[in-house]
Order: C-alpha cells, then sequence, then structure tokens
C-alpha cells in the first residue's frame, strides 16, 4: 500500500512548466497539473507574457493525447503486408538490435554506402534537443543522406534573407500599437492566437484590420476588409500597391534614400502594374487595391504605424519567394520601419542565438559530404533507382516527429515508395499514423510532458525550457534515448552520444541564464524595439534590399516579380478550379486528427466551394464530391460556403488518410514542384476538378446551410 492510501490523503497537486512543441508561431509556456504522477490539466503559464495563461482548444486536450487508447506503448514489428498495419509487440532490445544490424550492413556495402539511409523528420516537435539534437549526432556519424527541411517555410525564409538579412521583423507585442494591421496569408485566429490578441487589443483602440487571403477564414470575418485574392498572386498586389504609393507620393525618400538598395529599379517595376493589370491578375476588384494604397500610404501621411503579419499561407505558390520580398519591401517604402509598431513580422527565429553546431556536431561527419534530399520530392525519390545524379537507391528510411505519407505531396507517389518490399522503413511515433502502418518497426516515442527540451520560437524572442511533468509512459522512450542506444550499439563511443538532454539544452543557447529557464521557464531575448529604425540589417549591403546582387550572382531576377503559378487558373479545361489546403481549425499538420473531441469539432473531411461553382455543376452541399486531376483523385463532403471564393476551392487537412472514404486526403492532389525561391512545396498551386458521386445507402443528404 503507497503512504497516500495508509492515510486516506489526496495526492498533492504539483504545476510544472513546460512549453508547447507544436509547429505554431506562438510557442507558449504551459502548466501542467499533475496529481499522483498523473497530468491532469494543461493550461497557459499566466507569468509568461505572450501566453498570458491562454492555449489553443489543440494544446489545452493534450492530456487526451498523452493518454490516448491508441498511444503507442511497445515496440513494434511488421508481420503483415506494407501499409495493412499489422504488428506483434517486441521487446526494446530486439528490435534495436535487429535495426542497428540492419543499418550496418547498408552502411558496410562501400564508401558512400551510408547515404542508401536517409533520416526523414520536421516539426512534430519544434523542440531543439527531441528534433535534430541527438538525430542529427547520430546521422553525421553515420554519414546517411541529408535532408533539406524545406516543406513548411522555406521560400519565405529565403525571401525574407534576400530582402531583410534574416528571418527578423517586429516584436509581436507591438502590434498592439499598430494603426493599420495587414494579416497576409494567415488564419490568425487558429494559427496564431496571441498575435490575434495583440490585433484584437489594436482594433479596439481604433486601428483598421485588414485580411488578404483567398479564402474567408474566421480571421477575415473579423477584419474590418477581407481581399480575397486568387493564390499565387500576391507579388502582383505588392506591385501594385508600390505603384500607388510612388504615383501618389506616399513615400518616405529619406528612408529609402539611406536604408535601401535598389530603389530605381524596383521603382521602375512597380510602375508597370497598374492597379487594372494586377487586379486582372489577382481576380480582384481596381478599387480595392486603391483602397488598400490609401490606408497603407496614410500612415505615412499622418505619421502613424503600419505594420504587416505576413504567414506562410501566400509562400506555398511557384512563385513564393520573389512574393515574399516584393511584401518585405513594402515598410521600407513608407518608413514603417521607423516605429516599433511599425513594420513586417514572417518569423522572428532569426534572432535566436542557437549554438546548433554544438547541438547536433555536423564535425562527425569527418569531412564526408553526404548527398541531400529535399523532403518534398520523397513520393519522387524513394522511387528512382542508383544513378550517377542520383548516388544510391534509398534502402533505409529513419521517420521521427513527421507524417510523409499523410503530409508529403503527391501522395499517391508516396504511398507507392513506401510501399516497396526492399525498402527498411523505422518510424518513431505515438501512434499508428499513415506512415507507421508501412514500418518495419514502430518505436513508441515520449511526448512533450515526459520528456525535456528546450524552444526557440518564430512568433516572438523567448526561449522556453520544457521539464518533463510525468514518467513516460508505457515503454515508450525520448527520441535522444533512442538515438543514444542506437548508437552504442553501432559502435559510436564518441562522448558526445552519453550527453543527457540537460546537456543538450544547455548546449542550444550557451550565453542564456540557464537558471533563469529553469525558474521561470523562459528567458526573453535582449532584442531592440524597433530594430530597423535606422536601417542597419543584416544584408551584405547593411540596407534593405529591393535588389539582391546574390540574387542575381545565381542568375536570377535581383528584383521581385510576379512569377505566376505553374498551374494557372484559365489553362486547363480538364481541371478549371484552383485548389488550396489550409490546415483545419481543429488539428495541426496531421497533428490531433486522432484525438477525438477535436474530431468530432471538425467531423470530417471537406471541400469548401462557392455557391456558383457548386451550382454550375449541380452540387449541392452534403454532396459526396471526388477531387481530382492527374495525380489523383480524393473523396469527402462537400460544403458549399461563403468561406471559398469563386474559381477556388478549399480542401482543409491534413486528414490521415486511412479516415479518407477512398483511403487518400487531399494531398493525393497535391505537386512536388519546388518554389522559385528556397525549394519548398507548392501545396497551394493546384488545378483540380470536382465532380458528383452517388452517395451510398447509408449516407442521408445534408441540410447543412450553405453559409460557413
Amino acid at each position: 500500500m503507497t503512504e497516500h492510501s495508509l492515510t486516506n490523503e489526496t495526492p498533492t497537486e504539483q504545476q510544472i512548466l513546460g512549453a508547447c512543441p507544436h509547429d505554431c508561431p506562438d510557442t507558449c509556456s504551459l502548466l501542467t497539473t499533475v496529481q499522483g504522477g498523473i497530468a491532469i490539466r494543461v493550461q497557459g503559464n499566466p507569468a509568461h507574457p505572450h501566453t498570458d495563461g491562454v492555449l489553443c482548444t489543440k494544446v489545452s486536450r493534450y492530456p487526451e493525447r498523452t493518454y490516448h487508447p491508441e498511444r503507442l506503448l511497445h515496440p513494434l514489428r511488421r508481420v503483415g503486408p506494407k501499409g495493412a498495419g499489422q504488428f506483434e509487440r517486441v521487446s526494446w532490445d530486439s528490435a534495436l538490435s535487429d535495426i542497428a544490424q540492419r543499418l550496418q550492413a547498408i552502411a558496410s556495402q562501400g564508401p558512400d554506402a551510408a547515404q542508401a539511409i536517409l533520416p526523414y523528420s520536421y516539426a512534430g516537435t519544434m523542440g531543439l534537443v527531441q528534433g535534430e539534437g541527438m538525430a542529427a549526432r547520430f546521422f553525421h556519424k553515420l554519414g546517411a543522406s541529408l535532408l533539406e527541411r524545406t516543406i513548411c517555410a522555406s521560400a519565405g525564409g529565403e525571401g525574407l534573407m534576400r530582402t531583410l538579412g534574416g528571418k527578423l521583423g517586429m516584436k509581436v507585442e507591438f502590434f498592439a500599437q499598430s494603426k493599420l494591421i495587414l494579416i497576409w496569408g494567415s488564419n490568425s485566429v487558429g494559427s496564431n492566437l496571441h498575435f490575434w490578441r495583440y490585433a484584437q487589443q489594436a482594433k479596439r483602440q481604433g486601428a483598421k484590420l485588414i485580411c488578404i487571403d483567398p479564402r474567408k477564414t474566421e480571421t477575415a470575418e473579423k477584419c474590418h476588409e477581407h481581399i480575397a485574392l486568387l493564390p499565387g498572386t500576391d507579388a502582383a498586389l505588392a506591385l501594385a500597391l508600390m505603384r500607388e504609393l510612388i504615383v501618389h507620393d506616399w513615400l518616405d525618400h529619406d528612408y529609402i534614400a539611406q536604408h535601401t538598395l535598389g530603389w530605381e529599379p524596383l521603382r521602375a517595376r512597380a510602375l508597370e502594374w497598374t492597379m487594372e493589370r494586377a487586379a486582372q491578375v489577382c481576380g480582384i476588384e481596381p478599387e480595392q487595391i486603391q483602397s488598400l494604397a490609401a490606408d497603407y500610404g496614410c500612415c505615412f501621411v499622418k505619421q502613424q504605424p503600419a505594420a504587416i503579419r505576413l504567414n506562410y499561407g501566400m509562400q506555398r505558390v511557384h512563385g513564393g519567394g520573389n512574393a515574399t520580398r516584393a511584401i518585405a519591401c513594402l515598410p521600407a517604402l513608407i518608413g514603417a520601419w521607423r516605429h516599433p509598431a511599425g513594420g513586417l513580422l514572417l518569423s522572428s527565429s532569426g534572432n535566436y542565438p542557437t549554438n546548433r553546431a554544438a547541438l547536433q556536431r555536423p564535425d562527425l561527419l569527418a569531412g564526408r559530404t553526404p548527398r541531400t534530399l529535399n523532403m518534398v520530392t520523397i513520393g519522387d525519390d524513394l522511387l528512382r533507382d542508383a544513378s550517377p545524379g542520383f548516388g544510391p537507391k534509398i534502402e533505409a528510411l529513419i521517420v521521427y516527429n513527421s507524417n510523409p505519407v499523410a503530409v508529403a505531396p503527391d501522395s499517391g507517389k508516396v504511398v507507392q515508395g513506401f510501399a516497396r518490399d526492399d525498402l527498411f522503413t523505422v518510424v518513431l511515433e505515438h501512434f499508428q499514423t499513415d506512415t507507421a502502418d508501412y514500418a518495419d518497426y514502430v518505436l513508441p516515442a515520449t511526448t512533450q510532458l515526459e520528456h525535456q527540451d528546450i524552444h526557440s520560437s518564430y512568433g516572438h524572442t523567448d526561449v522556453l525550457l520544457n521539464r518533463a511533468a510525468i514518467a513516460p509512459i508505457g515503454e515508450a522512450k525520448p527520441n535522444t534515448q533512442i538515438f543514444r542506444e542506437l548508437a552504442a550499439l553501432m559502435g559510436f563511443d564518441d562522448p558526445c552520444f552519453t550527453d543527457n538532454d540537460e546537456a543538450l539544452c544547455r548546449a542550444a543557447f550557451p550565453t542564456l541564464d540557464y537558471a533563469q529557464l529553469l525558474k521561470q521557464g523562459f528567458a526573453t531575448l535582449p532584442v531592440p524595439d524597433a530594430p530597423f529604425a535606422h536601417g542597419k540589417f543584416p544584408t551584405p549591403s547593411g540596407k534593405c534590399e529591393f535588389f539582391s546582387a546574390a540574387l542575381a550572382a545565381q542568375g536570377l531576377d535581383g528584383l521581385p516579380d510576379h512569377v505566376a503559378n505553374r498551374e494557372l487558373l484559365g489553362s486547363s479545361i480538364q481541371y478549371p478550379l484552383a485548389m488550396i489546403s489550409p490546415p483545419a481549425r481543429n488539428f495541426l499538420n496531421s497533428s490531433f486528427v486522432n484525438v477525438t473531441s477535436l474530431r468530432d469539432m471538425e467531423g470530417e473531411p471537406l471541400l469548401e466551394m462557392a455557391a456558383s461553382d457548386a451550382a454550375a455543376r449541380g452540387l449541392d452541399s452534403g454532396a459526396v464530391v471526388r477531387v481530382f486531376n492527374a495525380r489523383g483523385s480524393y473523396v469527402c463532403k462537400l460544403k458549399v460556403s461563403q468561406r471559398a471564393r469563386a474559381g477556388v476551392v478549399n480542401g482543409l487537412g491534413v486528414w490521415w488518410r486511412k479516415m479518407g472514404q477512398n483511403g487518400t486526403n487531399v494531398n493525393e492532389l497535391t505537386s512536388q514542384q519546388l518554389t522559385d525561391l528556397g525549394r519548398a512545396p507548392t501545396f497551394y498551386d493546384c488545378l483540380v476538378q470536382v465532380e458528383a458521386l452517388p452517395q451510398p445507402a447509408t449516407l442521408t443528404s445534408s441540410t447543412e446551410s450553405q453559409n460557413p
């Protein structure tokens, strides 16, 4: 009997400081309440200014996810066909010994043979330790292929780098003092909740909020105006705004002269973009551009701060890098950077003094230069044979912090690749995801409540420490421990493979006061309130670079321009509709899809369509439809909704394939093509057609409203 049962006392509650691990700019500070070794509640930390005690619906249900009845608690070995999800329980010793032997057998075939082994990971956790800490050390020592991790943000990141000099911008808290906020390519209500709270403060103080997004999101509904441009036309809109600023002389000539590079050629290009030309490209009215420019220019005239909250939705098209560049030029034209509450924010991650070399130890490559494969093209790459240009055929795949069978584009090919009988696949996971179904071994990983980690952010400028709130459930192990044990079995005896998780956390930010992190869970970086008020951009010239000599040296256009979608609306009779695939509000990529309470809120996979497009096809809300193009087809329910503009359908994601009506999801339709800059995916550069399917007898007609 325990001491508690002898005394009949309720176990004492403890609160453990942590950090949200998910791919969101807010990076909230968490308080986990633990009683008797059980996490009973997860809350936002009220002592952290950006979190302010508030969590999104998803993360507030973290105990439900951690204690989910389908949680993987033991190592599993496949016993059925790939994709069937048939596994047997095995011991950790048996699983890791066999994995190590299989990897050694591949790596021992020649000097570069280890390149046939590929790690595949992304932001299932944003933690620097459980992400690419010990894992990177392991793969560097092994000499495995490197992974180009571009599936989310690298087009926008490259655009910022070539214009502002890095992933830098406004401090998010100063949006509360802005007088005009352009929310561009972001559904902040669902994906950037704490920024939205600052925007609401500004709104209550008289600020005007304008949302620029193809979809009428929850955010667009709550803004003063919504500009529903076509996907992939953001640069055209930005260039037309520049033209209006020029012709009306709403320009800070002093700031332009002192702190920018390439104004005259940019001016010439912008003057080509009349409101009428841009309106035709964007699928909007010229008056909307005129009004937007007047609002933005008026802030210069009145010396009021104008701010842009840019997000990653707008850069998931062919011209995403150029679009980011064009938008990032705008604040310098009106001198918006002079104000703490003016400028632009896409990502703040460039502020962090992260010592990635100490964490990831690239020196373990010992002079080797393995090939680099792009995670976006995994479907094609898994189906390639060895060749001089490609290198060895991929023989082994180690997946952690990702679910590529669900989230990678052109997923029909991804499935074909994962189904290869000669591919050895290991998946570290919490649940039996679509990807785990194709594994040879599934290894149970810990959740954020069960391990230690440290976090930067791309939405604010605080470092957060996550402390384990509970012991690992079942036989789950942290990613770090799994790779430590594999390293030992592979004979990797470098001392760095014995570093514990606290040592890794300390190595990530050696200049920070770790005692402060332990005490309050976060530490604020010393970032200037108005970082570019006096120029000093971290570009090669020290200026905001309208013209990038670095891009020109690569044979690319040194100026930002509108780069049209590869799959251009109106160019195909077969596939006349553009499709974007924004995240469902209660999911985060493919995470949380199996959390019952959140899935109940979403209901089922949906395609949103404008009433005019539905009427042209004889479709009503509730119809089961086939969405298709040359890459594949996806079956789901239709919702006729004001959230969709004419000519564009919204395939909400990312549902697990196994939950779809025909065993697919929206990524059956998306392309492996890459962006103009940053080698990122073009998820929103996608044409489709939609047709009705006969409803099964078990389904009844829906009486859903045509309103959102």
